[in-house]
């Protein structure tokens, strides 16, 4: 079992990762108008070399570590940077082309309820009542704060293809962490991610995959690398070590409410009775989830099977048109 201090380290972790993603909205309309991919390309290859750096001054022989890695463990990283960061933030773009853009962002708040108990079923455990009715109150409580919108078949698909996302952010590096480690894992997959983004931004946009940035989008990007990239990410993995994916992914309904709550201070929204009470809704989540069983750390021989996760970040009921597309941003 994990030790209290462990239990609380790794919550604490959580929710520094979750609103450092949350809170970074404003920095997403920003670059409304930067490429997208381009965008995404500079931001994970800067927080790879960043993270490696750090890898490598903590003691250890990164290199080394990752050329140890299987064919599988490559694949698995792949599949990691495809679907829970560049892909998550595809589909989230153009789920807003057919939605309004609360519709991802409640589909996406579903998050922790599937993690509960998606999580344990791939892990070969049996899910925890407690945990699933947690991580319905936040996904409820992330709903009311964000607000509901309108959307057509296309709109939806688009939206779950970015749940999936969201969900694969999590339980695809589980294996990774008790290989790599939650530094190592965070620099392996923004690498991956940097190159998946640059090829389809060259193959996509041609000349127009980048351009310089004028100094609000240079400073905007700088943003997503440093606090929501490379200390969300580091943060996020270690408490998903510690707590487990499922208990990790109910602090993922506070990405809305830090976006709530920092959205008056910017001058884009007002935090209103709706915002209150899904902030409450997910702070019950959270709470009813701590007091759970605590689970045992990631081992290396855990498996999990994806069919289908910074920082991504979101925007709230306060400011619905940018809701996705600032979650999208935020990973």
């Amino acid at each position: 079992m994990d030790s209290p201090n462990a239990a609380r380290n790794g919550a604490l972790l959580a929710a520094v990762a979750t609103l450092a993603v949350g809170s970074s909205f404003t920095a997403g309309s920003v670059l409304s108008h930067y490429p997208v991919l381009g965008g995404q390309a500079l931001r994970y290859g800067a927080a790879a070399l960043l993270l490696g750096a750090l890898a490598a001054r903590r003691g250890g022989r990164p290199l080394r570590t990752l050329r140890g890695l299987t064919a599988r463990e490559w694949a698995r990283l792949a599949v990691l940077a495809a679907t829970g960061m560049v892909g998550f933030n595809a589909a989230v773009l153009a789920a807003e082309r057919h939605a309004e853009p609360a519709v991802p962002g409640v589909v996406v708040g579903c998050a922790p309820l599937v993690l509960a108990v998606l999580g344990p079923l791939l892990a070969g455990r049996r899910p925890s009542a407690r945990l699933a009715a947690a991580g319905a109150l936040v996904a409820g409580g992330a709903a009311v704060v964000q607000g509901l919108g309108r959307t057509d078949t296309a709109g939806l698909l688009l939206s779950l293809l970015a749940l999936a996302g969201e969900v694969a952010f999590a339980l695809v590096a589980v294996p990774l962490l008790g290989v790599l480690g939650p530094v190592l894992t965070s620099a392996a997959a923004c690498a991956a991610a940097a190159g998946e983004a640059g090829l389809s931004a060259a193959v996509l946009d041609g000349g127009a995959a980048l351009r310089v940035p004028t100094a609000a989008e240079a400073a905007a990007l700088a943003w997503y690398t440093l606090p929501v990239t490379v200390l969300a990410f580091c943060c996020w993995y270690t408490a998903v070590q510690r707590l487990g994916a499922e208990r990790a992914g109910l602090f993922s309904g506070l990405v809305p409410v830090a976006a709530a709550l920092s959205a008056p201070l910017a001058g884009a929204g007002v935090l209103g009775p709706a915002q209150l009470a899904g902030t409450g809704l997910v702070s019950a989540g959270v709470l009813l989830g701590s007091l759970t069983e605590r689970q045992r750390p990631v081992r290396r021989q855990t498996v999990v099977v994806l069919t289908s996760r910074s920082s991504r970040s979101a925007s709230t009921g306060t400011s619905c048109t940018e809701t996705a597309s600032n979650r999208s941003r935020g990973r």
